[in-house]
């Protein structure tokens, strides 16, 4: 096949949902598809283009069998509010929209990522240009998402976001979503259950596995005799920091007990501010750490969090869990009950999950983990054999061609019409 895949950041950014489609794209070019790739020039780490691209408008390379074309993008390298990441998301799709519709090469479908919200709107035009339908793959659900966490309260912002939002999902002709809850979310949107499908994100579990706790990073960061408990990712609204600040100040008797706050974002400034005011030495924030560290990093941490303020979890499946599990060491959670973080939390017992906005159970929830060292094994071990077992590259590379090739061969769709499906079909895979 000939897939062109739309989205925000690609490797070398590096953001988690960029690193994934990194690897699927890899993936299916390593099964020999034709895998071309619009994205920007990397940014993501300080919302600034690199130096290397400024002054670009386009650039090309190869990587890994993959075709890339990168594209300039709006990042002034000021703070990440709501309205630079939509003027971000906009320029992207814009530029991607004139590249993708202007190339010569042709493709059976496209692929393209709701990172960047966008992203729908300019599958449909270069669709209708290059005669492909496009997959809808929904990383994250909008405008819930932003809505939830504060950042959006303006009634007629939602309202066009809802209205660009059914566009889209009425154009692609499948939309894959990466947890349960997010299907449920769309057939309550009147989205046709059939062309809702359910890949999970997934993990290199090649890449992240079970590594000694004495490494290069601890040793380099002074870990090795501390009991460590980190965030690693991007430090954003949907996230419960100040209870992890509650919860640092609360076990501060406990000296070896080590607070690793990794990554950067909208909040890391309010964040350090409030843990210098509450006078908290057991906390320490670094800065995004190079990928090839990132295994050392969660081998060196004791319990590793994925603490979500009250109703983000209905909106999000954080792929850091499955590198939480890939690495066994077992996860401490905020979700809401019946979220699909909570429900693999739970039912793999990898982990223990507490709800949003309770530091006196995360924080006893803490103490039973670091007193309990057979308890974070047997925790551990259990995430790392279900992130083999489910959550595999290569499990999920294969529903995704799978997925791709099912929409390539119905080339006689156009834009808002539905396709014609094998009727064995589920419009779920597990």
């Amino acid at each position: 096949m000939r897939i062109l895949v739309l989205i925000l950041q690609y490797p070398p950014d590096v953001n988690t949902s960029g690193v994934l489609m990194g690897q699927l794209c890899e993936g299916l070019a390593a099964r020999g598809h034709q895998v071309s790739v619009l994205t920007t020039f990397p940014h993501y780490e300080k919302f600034r283009v690199w130096d290397e691209y400024r002054g670009k408008l386009l650039d090309s390379d190869l990587r890994n069998g993959v075709e890339i074309t990168r594209t300039c993008v709006y990042a002034n390298g000021r703070k990440q509010n709501m309205l630079n990441r939509l003027l971000s998301y906009l320029s992207f799709n814009v530029l991607a929209t004139v590249a993708g519709s202007t190339s010569r090469q042709d493709y059976d479908v496209i692929l393209c990522s709701n990172g960047s919200f966008f992203s729908g709107v300019a599958a449909t035009v270069i669709g209708r240009v290059k005669g492909a339908p496009f997959v809808y793959n929904v990383q994250d659900l909008y405008p819930e998402t932003p809505v939830q966490s504060g950042q959006i309260s303006n009634k007629l912002v939602i309202g066009a976001l809802e209205r660009i939002e059914r566009f889209m999902y009425a154009r692609a002709a499948q939309v894959s979503v990466i947890a349960p809850a997010f299907r449920a979310n769309l057939l309550d949107k009147g989205v046709p259950a059939d062309k809702v499908t359910t890949i999970p994100n997934f993990v290199d579990v090649d890449f992240i596995r079970p590594f000694p706790k004495t490494n290069s990073f601890s040793r380099e960061h002074a870990l090795t005799e501390k009991f460590v408990v980190t965030h690693a990712g991007n430090l954003g609204y949907v996230y419960d920091f100040d209870a992890l600040l509650d919860v640092a100040y609360r076990v501060q008797a406990e000296a070896d007990i080590q607070f690793l706050i990794v990554g950067d974002g909208v909040e890391r400034a309010r964040l350090q501010e409030r843990a210098r005011a509450l006078g908290l030495r057991n906390v320490r924030f670094l800065p995004f750490q190079p990928r090839q560290t990132l295994p050392l990093l969660r081998a060196a941490s004791d319990v590793q969090v994925a603490l979500y303020r009250r109703g983000s979890a209905r909106f999000s499946m954080p792929s850091k869990v499955y590198e939480i599990m890939a690495s066994c060491r077992p996860v401490l959670a905020s979700a809401d009950a019946g979220s699909d973080l909570h429900q693999l939390v739970t039912g793999v017992r990898c982990g223990i999950c507490v709800e949003p906005h309770n530091p006196e159970k995360l924080a006893a929830a803490l103490l039973a983990l670091y007193r309990d060292p057979a308890l974070r094994t047997r925790m551990g071990q259990r995430g790392r054999d279900e992130a083999v077992r489910a959550y595999s590259r290569d499990a999920i590379v294969t529903q995704y061609e799978e997925l791709c090739r099912h929409v390539a061969v119905s080339r006689e769709w156009t834009p808002g019409q539905e396709i014609e499906r094998n009727p064995t079909r589920t419009g779920v895979m597990t």
